[in-house]
């Protein structure tokens, strides 16, 4: 009789030969032998022949396992998977969008085609085939192993995800469906600790599939401990989770606090790592939890459209993000402008708490002239806008007044800088004013107690000498400075003044004898 194994029917023909002890003792080749020696060479070096006899397995359940066919078979497609991509020789199904790195078929490189390299992710669309229990023991397999990198286990478990709940993304699954549930609790546990293993944007549509599911306290904490950690990198929309049933606002912003506040908690922890105060100075914001105050007033400009939304839970999300996370308080202006503009009949009171959210120091230019023009904000906070407005306005003029001042001595300066060495032996200072008259008065002094030949002679002899320009400017200066003296020295003062009148006249020969005698 003529039998043909193969990955469809070997498992059932390998369970019946065992129930029906085929075995050696009652003949030497018997069926179970020839079974298991075509599975070890065949079957279980076959990559989708192992992942086709996994899943067949679970109809044949307890004997599949007992015969150890499961855990052979996980074995096997494991152990693939974890091996280095340049080792992959057998065929897999792979119609995704490979990596930037990854997208091309065949790469050029100095003239040389080569081949098409394999993606780390190869093995990912294989799997999607098993159901949810198969599949937990292979990633659990494959995570045990440690050889593929998270970010890959990752991708796999959202692909997963994905192929079984097509409708994930679009908030359309049936309550109370006791599979979906436990799927979403088992892909939940399976997810990679690590961050950034998979997008903080699946990991929302997780959340809001189990907040609507009702999935349990367990499933969400989780989630919410992984979203905080990366909730830099989600947007406003897919912050948007409806509320269950039961529930008057549209969106669940004690979800989004939850969120928040796990992020902050995780952020401050950083920061203290860090050493967040230096010299007594609180350090900046990072640069991930400015980003996060971005997407959170976004958010708030959302939940600010529903009329449901009470003010005291819009605060309480927007006091979750401290001021100092807010270089611009425009984002933060905005929701509570719209909130104000969706809830007319708010009161004094909780108009005031809004307004207190804001600092009006921090609004640009633009934000403040459309809140001085805005009716639905108290006037306080109007009068306070202005001042600060003003205040501004007055800074930026005094900052400009400087800098043309600034401007015109850096000019004067730059063009004094052209003189000569020359000409500045003959530009005169303060000090050398003040010199220059004490000099000249000591020259009286001494040219009143001579004879006028001698004068003569002594005026001369300093013409001669050929004083520098800076000295018989200083000496011209310090002379028309002390005009009222001259009448008690006018033979030393005229002296003076003929030799700087005519600096290059210079005495005869013949006038040397006369001075002598």
């Amino acid at each position: 009789m003529v039998v043909t194994l193969n990955a469809y029917n070997v498992v059932a023909a390998r369970c019946a030969a065992e129930y029906l002890e085929m075995n050696e003792t009652v003949d030497k080749g018997n069926l179970i032998y020839k079974i298991d020696v075509f599975l070890s060479s065949s079957i279980f070096r076959s990559w989708k022949d192992s992942i086709i006899v996994l899943g067949t397995t679970k109809a044949h359940l307890p004997w599949s396992e007992d015969l150890k066919l499961v855990s052979h078979c996980i074995d096997s497609i494991a152990s693939k998977a974890s091996v280095d991509t340049s080792k992959v020789e057998w065929s897999y199904t792979y119609n995704r969008k490979k990596l930037s790195t990854e997208n091309d078929l065949d790469m050029q490189w100095n003239g040389v085609k080569k081949q098409p390299s394999v993606p780390k992710d190869w093995w990912v669309e294989d799997l999607t085939d098993l159901d949810i229990d198969s599949y937990k023991q292979v990633i659990s397999a494959i995570k045990t192993m440690g050889m593929v990198p998270k970010d890959a286990v990752g991708e796999a478990i959202k692909a997963y995800t994905y192929k079984k709940l097509p409708s994930l993304s679009k908030v359309s699954m049936i309550h109370g469906d006791g599979k979906v549930r436990a799927m979403l609790v088992t892909i939940t546990c399976l997810l990679p600790s690590e961050k950034g293993s998979v997008s903080c944007s699946f990991l929302l549509k997780l959340l809001r599939a189990t907040n609507l599911l009702k999935c349990g306290e367990m499933c969400r904490k989780e989630l919410v401990k992984r979203i905080g950690r990366q909730l830099d990198e989600a947007s406003v929309s897919d912050l948007l989770i409806p509320t269950v049933d039961g529930e008057t606002t549209g969106y669940d912003i004690d979800m989004i606090l939850s969120i928040v506040e796990e992020y902050v908690r995780q952020d401050n922890k950083n920061t203290q790592k860090h050493n967040a105060e230096v010299n007594g100075h609180v350090q900046a914001p990072s640069t991930s939890m400015i980003t996060v105050a971005k997407v959170i007033d976004g958010y708030l400009t959302e939940v600010a459209k529903d009329p449901n939304t009470p003010v005291l839970k819009f605060i309480n999300l927007a006091e979750a993000i401290s001021g100092n996370s807010r270089p611009f308080h425009d984002g933060l202006y905005r929701a509570i402008d719209m909130y104000m503009k969706e809830h007319p009949s708010l009161s004094k009171s909780d108009k005031k708490k809004l307004c207190c959210l804001m600092d009006c120091k921090k609004l640009s230019p633009e934000a403040c002239a459309h809140a001085v023009q805005n009716e639905r904000l108290p006037l306080r906070t109007v009068v306070q806008v202005l001042y600060h407005e003003q205040t501004r306005a007055s800074a930026a003029a005094t900052v400009r007044a400087d800098s043309i001042c600034i401007g015109s001595y850096e000019s004067s300066r730059s063009g004094a800088t052209t003189n000569t060495e020359d000409e500045w032996d003959g530009v005169i200072g303060v000090e050398d004013l003040s010199l220059s008259s004490k000099t000249t008065k000591l020259e009286k002094c001494h040219n009143a107690e001579k004879s006028h030949g001698s004068s003569k002679s002594t005026a001369n002899g300093k013409a001669k000498g050929g004083a520098t320009p800076k000295k018989v400017l200083g000496k011209m200066l310090s002379s028309k400075a002390l005009t009222g003296e001259r009448s008690s020295s006018d033979s030393s003062d005229s002296a003076i003044l003929r030799s700087q009148d005519h600096p290059k006249r210079t005495p005869s020969r013949s006038t040397k004898p006369s001075a002598a005698a």
